[in-house]
């Protein structure tokens, strides 16, 4: 009886003894370094490579010319002396007929350039061109006290603009064009005036969608032969 019970305590102890020894090397060891090193590691890079998937969906892999129009150092008095910071004005276009402008303010130059082209990247239009090269028709544009006149221009003028206008046609991909502003030379006040003036640029595609027509008859209505008008119609992309 005296063996019997010893080998039932011995027993009893290695069970009890296995147990607590497991938790110490597997669950303290292997245990933490899964749950909380690697788990934690592993899913940490697995979100950081999801922002950058994202990241490059949102540009869509495309390829955008961008122009920084000017730059102005502006102060602010506060107690103890002056704060400076930057305000940024970029033109963004991808060459093809889009193209938006954006302004953005931080207190270094990059970051203020960096935010006025994300916001120019948001609020990017489309505008037609004739044959890729040039506008439709004239335009004019108002904005505050500035003023512009667009003209579409033969092949070979090239970009007839000074200043803001001539970033933002070079952006947009037209290669001939003649314009004129009067009124200010305001940067911001000359971009809005021309932007008003593109948005209201109209292709004789979509007039003749509008008017339920062909674009061969609107463009017979010139004087144009039927011959004349149907190669002109097939020539115009937009």
């Amino acid at each position: 009886m005296a063996d019997e019970t010893e080998i039932a305590v011995g027993a009893t102890g290695a069970e009890t003894e296995a147990p607590a020894a497991a938790p110490e090397g597997d669950g303290r060891g292997r245990g933490r370094g899964r749950g909380r090193g690697g788990d934690r590691d592993r899913g940490g890079r697995g979100r950081r490579d999801d922002r950058r998937g994202r990241g490059g969906d949102e540009d869509g892999g495309e390829e955008f010319v961008e122009k920084l129009v000017h730059i102005n150092r502006v102060s602010k008095t506060v107690k103890g002396g002056k704060r400076f910071g930057f305000a940024a004005l970029v033109v963004v276009g991808d060459g093809k007929g889009r193209v938006g402008f954006g302004h953005g303010k931080a207190r270094e130059v990059p970051e203020a350039i960096s935010k006025a082209t994300a916001s120019a990247k948001k609020a990017m239009v489309r505008v037609p061109l004739k044959e890729g090269r040039t506008l439709h028709h004239d335009g004019k544009g108002h904005f505050g006290a500035g003023k512009v006149t667009v003209r579409s221009a033969p092949q070979g003028t090239g970009i007839i603009a000074g200043g803001p206008m001539r970033a933002v046609f070079e952006s947009l991909g037209v290669a001939d064009v003649v314009t004129k502003s009067v009124g200010t030379s305001n940067p911001y006040n000359m971009i809005r005036a021309t932007f008003a003036a593109l948005t209201e640029q109209t292709s004789p595609k979509s007039v003749a969608q509008r008017r339920g027509k062909k674009v061969a008859d609107l463009l017979r209505r010139g004087g144009a032969s039927a011959e004349v008008a149907a190669a002109d119609a097939e020539a115009i992309a937009e």
